[in-house]
């Protein structure tokens, strides 16, 4: 009843046609060699272990979910197997660089696959889903000895690596951690300290765990500035056990097949990773690359939901004989979800060639306008992406009706998963508020301006061919708007310092919404030369659609977000009915 297809047309599409995706790495020596023909094998191979290997063992799990005895974790049945197999497959190391043990391979195709092994089983995939971060952290910030013991273990999923921030005290507000690290022999350190919500904490999957801990040395100032970075692993490198213990496992409302742990950690011997008191600045590198993977699963799950719910739709016969997919209601819901996935993967992709180019472009100045970019995006794909899958699942599982409330019926379990993403990694109102006031206000709005300049170079360009000029004319319009939010901000924050705060929440969906306008503009100039193709024609429509149904939303989001003079309540006492 609840299957996975992955979508590699689509895919195909969005690359290469869209994105010119082959062009782009030719410009690239690190991807010089790889072309579109290749690309397509690595993502065929990868939606066959998606929808092979995981999907099947998906809701099963739920069912069952992880086992925790005297400190041990067990994973769901089929969870050793599958990832054995993803090891095997040299999956792990899809993006790392062939001298550390990895397939060296872009981003994007890495982008593509994550996407897809999030749709397929997001419980298990939450397991390996550190593996990059954690590699390229240790990378840009290990020591040398560090780096050799564990980079080609982490590159290949020998090892799993956990990231070790959330105490009971300490959520959103690091400047709380306080567990300790006491210097010790041989440049080792002691930690001390419990930490909440590790996912992957422990588990059967790998005889190794590396955990990245956030600590205070003991001359650590206060603050987030005080915080330090370290590695400490399950098993030591002389082969014994670390003091490092899992107490227990949550009871979790999804991804059930995720251990989400309380760990202990009782003189455990760690390894400083970067300077002394720059640990947050180490760790962002991880939790930017965790932050995009975030994003890919808000949208690996409205993919599920749409593909689910249009077969469902067609299946179900109601009313005078005819199948609800043809009932203006549901048709409703099935185009809004599938202009969503659309308009989203071309963003997402995207973003991930950029990373590609910041990271590894030869033209200096291209890496760096990647990179402000990316810095930009980051936050509303993981954000935006989040709040539309949760939200759009929620949407699909009125097409089933009651049946849809019922286990076996694969939605609603689809439902319960996706609301974490719009917790972990950075809350989406924290996203809201990093991007307007760190990323668009602190500069003055330079940044966004860039970017705003860039997707008005698509409004130009669509604007040449008449059969879409309505893109260019919304798109124009979306970019417009987002200049005068933002010039609006500037000119009243000195008066009034929370304004920004106040609509942050908006401000983000008005730039998501005005990033779908770019995107169903790209993808219909993409699709027009192929006009009378069912296919291609499917793409025009639903890129219309999302101009003409979705698009709207973005008025009354950019009027909010002008309305100075809306204020909050204060805060209702305690107790208050």
């Amino acid at each position: 009843m609840w299957t996975y297809t992955p979508p590699l047309r689509d895919m195909q599409f969005v690359m290469h046609d869209v994105l010119g995706a082959e062009s782009g790495w030719r410009e690239i020596p690190a991807f010089a060699e790889l072309d579109a023909g290749t690309a397509g094998q690595v993502l065929e191979e990868a939606g066959k272990f998606a929808s092979g290997i995981l999907a099947p063992i998906n809701s099963a799990a739920d069912l069952q979910g992880c086992t925790w005895r005297d400190g041990t974790v067990t994973t769901p049945d089929g969870y050793r197997e599958a990832y054995r197999a993803y090891v095997d497959g040299g999956w792990a190391g899809l993006p790392c660089e062939p001298e550390h043990g990895g397939q060296g391979l872009p981003l994007l195709l890495n982008a593509a696959f994550n996407e897809m092994l999030a749709a397929a089983n997001h419980g298990w995939t939450m397991y390996p889903a550190l593996l990059h971060g954690a590699f390229e952290c240790l990378k840009a910030h290990g020591s040398e000895e560090l780096k050799e013991r564990y980079l080609r273990k982490i590159a290949s999923g020998e090892w799993l690596v956990t990231m070790n921030l959330t105490e009971p005290q300490a959520g959103s507000d690091l400047a709380l951690v306080r567990t300790k690290a006491e210097p010790a022999a041989q440049d080792s350190f002691r930690i001390t300290g419990t930490k909440i919500f590790i996912s992957g904490g422990d588990h059967d999957l790998t005889d190794n765990i590396v955990h990245l801990v956030l600590a205070r040395l003991p001359d650590s100032p206060a603050g987030t500035r005080g915080l330090s970075l370290l590695l400490a692993p399950k098993v030591l490198p002389d082969g014994s056990r670390n003091r490092i213990r899992c107490d227990g496992i949550e009871k979790k409302m999804g991804i059930k097949g995720s251990a989400t742990c309380v760990m202990s950690f009782e003189g455990a011997t760690g390894w400083l990773v970067g300077e002394p008191h720059r640990g947050l600045a180490a760790m962002f590198v991880m939790m930017n690359s965790a932050r995009l993977h975030v994003g890919l699963q808000g949208l690996g799950h409205l993919e599920m939901a749409q593909q689910n719910a249009l077969v469902y739709a067609h299946e179900r016969v109601q009313g005078r004989g005819s199948a609800i997919a043809t009932h203006p209601a549901v048709r409703r819901t099935l185009w809004s979800l599938r202009a969503l996935v659309e308009g989203e993967r071309v963003i997402a992709y995207w973003t991930a060639q950029l990373l590609d180019e910041a990271h590894h472009h030869p033209d200096a100045q291209r890496r760096a306008r990647a990179d402000g970019l990316v810095g930009l995006l980051t936050p509303v794909v993981k954000a935006f992406f989040t709040e539309n899958g949760h939200r759009g699942a929620d949407e699909a599982l009125q097409v089933w009706g009651g049946y849809g409330y019922v286990h076996e019926y694969g939605i609603e379990q689809t439902v319960r998963d996706s609301r974490i993403a719009m917790i972990y990694e950075g809350t989406n109102e924290i996203q809201a508020i990093d991007l307007l006031a760190r990323k668009v206000l602190d500069d003055g709005g330079a940044r966004l301006h860039a970017l705003l300049a860039v997707l008005e170079e698509e409004a130009d360009a669509a604007g040449q061919a008449p059969a879409i000029a309505e893109f260019a004319g919304a798109l124009r319009a979306q970019t417009a708007a987002a200049r005068a939010a933002t010039a609006a901000l500037l000119e009243g924050r000195g008066a009034d310092a929370e304004w920004p705060l106040r609509v942050a929440d908006d401000f983000l969906r008005g730039l998501g919404l005005t990033l779908l306008a770019w995107a169903w503009a790209r993808s219909a100039r993409a699709a027009l030369p192929h006009a009378g193709d069912a296919w291609f024609d499917d793409k025009l429509r639903a890129a219309r659609y999302g101009v003409q149904w979705l698009l709207p939303e973005a008025a009354w989001r950019w009027s909010r977000v002008h309305a100075r003079g809306a204020q909050l309540p204060a805060a209702a006492p305690a107790g208050h009915p």
